[in-house]
């Protein structure tokens, strides 16, 4: 088994994916740096660049899933998320302890956001439950609370592969006791070693573990 961290490290192709912090001002003429001030945004901003592609986690529309008379109501609380995956950067690595972002390439929407309807929708597909989103006026014996731990490409590998970790806790909301907590983690190669090709195994990755998850779900649920 390959090693995670071992081999060559492969970083993104092309590198310009790669955002970049490099000093500027001290290479700057003086008359350069009072431009830059007072032309502010209108120099930061390129008029001609292209916007960022964004893509989503979602999954291929199913038939209808069953319904049983017996379906325990459960609350789905809002996903959270670790620093450095709680916003819309897609995030890569290719060495420990450095997480990086794409420039052009973004979630439309960050990742935890769109797992709410997922997570819904994956604890419906087998029948048992009937999955509230939190704030819909139900009440609710059970409530699954989840947290975005890890969602990277990683570069480390050949090829490339993305990594999805997630971290849930089941509550009997009636008692105010934890019913079990689980941490899911699915690893996916992906097909080409560029954002998009990340973009297609975290796809597969996420569907991967939300399957776990409602099924976990109905072998702790009362």
């Amino acid at each position: 088994m390959h090693s995670w961290w071992g081999g060559s490290r492969r970083r993104p192709d092309p590198e310009s994916e790669r955002i970049e912090v490099k000093p500027l001002l001290p290479t700057l003429a003086p008359l350069a740096v009072l431009v830059l001030a007072l032309g502010g945004c209108a120099l930061l901003a390129s008029p001609g660049a292209a916007p960022p592609s964004l893509f989503a986690l979602t999954r291929p529309p199913e038939s209808e899933p069953p319904h049983s008379v017996a379906a325990r109501t459960i609350e789905v609380a809002p996903p959270g998320a670790r620093p450095g995956f709680d916003g819309p950067r897609m995030a890569y690595v290719t060495r420990p302890y450095e997480l990086q972002f794409f420039a052009r390439h973004q979630w439309v929407d960050a990742p935890a956001r769109m797992l709410a309807p997922l997570l819904a929708d994956a604890l419906e597909r087998g029948g048992r439950f009937d999955a509230m989103q939190s704030g819909e006026r139900v009440a609710s014996p059970l409530r699954l609370e989840t947290e975005v731990v890890v969602l990277q490409q990683e570069f480390s590998a050949h090829p490339s592969q993305l990594r999805f970790t997630l971290r849930a806790r089941l509550l009997d909301v009636a008692r105010g006791r934890e019913l079990a907590s689980e941490t899911f983690e699915a690893v996916e190669a992906a097909a080409s070693d560029d954002p998009y090709g990340g973009v297609v195994a975290a796809n597969r990755a996420v569907a991967r573990v939300l399957d776990e998850v409602a099924q976990w779900c109905g072998e702790n649920a009362p």
